[in-house]
């Protein structure tokens, strides 16, 4: 058995990020953040706080929720790919 596949598997773990990979990283983060932070400062926005009389589609289409679900989407689909991408670039140049 080689140890050089532990190695070489071992020195990827640890290297550091670039600051793009990182930047990539906490965009998805940042877009939640400020999603939250929207809803805290438009509570009126929030219809699910007081649903009086509204139907079901009027309390899901809040664009608050909506921001909220974009950066974790990004931040779970989107952006893995890309510093994967990035990365793997960055290698063979």
């Amino acid at each position: 058995m080689s140890t050089q596949v532990a190695t070489k598997a071992e020195s990827r773990s640890r290297a550091r990020r670039s600051t793009r990979a990182l930047a990539v990283l906490a965009i998805g983060p940042a877009t939640v953040l400020a999603g939250f932070i929207w809803a805290m400062l438009q509570p009126y926005r929030i219809t699910l706080l007081d649903p009086a009389g509204q139907g079901f589609w009027w309390l899901v289409s809040e664009p608050p929720l909506y921001v909220i679900a974009a950066g974790l989407f990004f931040h779970l689909v989107i952006a893995p790919g890309v510093v994967a991408d990035s990365e793997e670039g960055g290698e063979s140049r």
